[in-house]
């Protein structure tokens, strides 16, 4: 990780209760889940990537048993319950916040990424899960550094880091200067979004839809004209897209270490948490 990283963490982690209250088909291969319920009455949002553990039920669980503690010592707590009775636990960035939704209280809406009939219990649940479903959610902050500083900024993505990218694209200042690379398995994923007039969106839909995500965006990254002056860079998605573009920025383009915050959401072929 980066030597300037500085997560900026919530300040009254606890875990919240929350149901699922709508399903929107986003795209192809993204589904919006949202969640609602007076539990999210106590999220307080940050805008940027904000993260959070996501609990989620394993297929045959009646009842949802989340941990009672909080920071570090929640996963201390996960360890020590039999598996038959622990959550699934995924990590993933709030696409939206409302405190006022259309369900009439606060909603949170989730992008997952739906491959090979789901991929997983996780988009197994995001795809199939009955409404009213519950779910707990553990705050962890940002990643993104909002008070780094610096002339430009340079966002790097596959689609797992699409929520984050477009989450940062969001919150900067409209005058902001931003590069942002973002990979999508096709076209018909871009989304739209309100942009600054020094703000730049390079949609990288994959022409081989066997391709190991982030190589395209890597590949971009390598070969593009950055602006000149320091800049911060932020890459997030298959671990292997933040490792290299980390490497290319320090060891090709001159870029210093603590301008660079890098990611890695997943691996692919490695098993995930639960």
């Amino acid at each position: 990780m980066a030597k300037h990283y500085r997560p900026t963490k919530p300040t009254d982690p606890r875990v919240l209760t929350a149901q699922l209250v709508r399903r929107t088909g986003v795209s192809p291969n993204l589904v919006r889940v949202t969640l609602g319920g007076p539990g999210l009455e106590h999220f307080t949002p940050l805008g940027y990537d904000q993260w959070f553990r996501m609990f989620l039920p394993r297929e045959g669980q009646d009842q949802l048993r989340l941990p009672s503690r909080t920071s570090g010592l929640w996963y201390a707590q996960y360890l020590t319950t039999p598996k038959s009775a622990r959550p699934l636990v995924r990590n993933y960035t709030v696409r939206a916040f409302r405190a006022a939704g259309e369900s009439g209280g606060p909603e949170l809406d989730i992008d997952f990424v739906l491959h090979d009939e789901h991929a997983g219990p996780a988009g197994t649940w995001a795809a199939e899960a009955p409404i009213g479903s519950e779910v707990g959610i553990l705050d962890q902050g940002l990643s993104f550094d909002p008070a780094h500083g610096a002339e430009h900024v340079v966002i790097v993505a596959d689609e797992s880091g699409l929520p984050a990218a477009l989450g940062v694209l969001a919150s900067l200042p409209r005058d902001a200067r931003v590069e942002a690379f973002i990979e999508i398995p096709g076209v018909e994923d871009e989304q739209p979004i309100e942009l600054g007039e020094r703000m730049r969106v390079h949609w990288l839909p994959r022409a081989d839809a066997h391709a190991k995500p982030g190589e395209l965006a890597l590949e971009t990254l390598r070969a593009a004209a950055l602006p000149s002056g320091r800049g911060y860079a932020f890459v997030v998605g298959e671990q292997s897209l933040p490792v290299g573009a980390r490497r290319h920025l320090v060891n090709e383009a001159g870029w210093d270490k603590s301008d660079v915050t890098f990611v890695g959401y997943w691996r692919q072929g490695a098993a995930y948490m639960g």
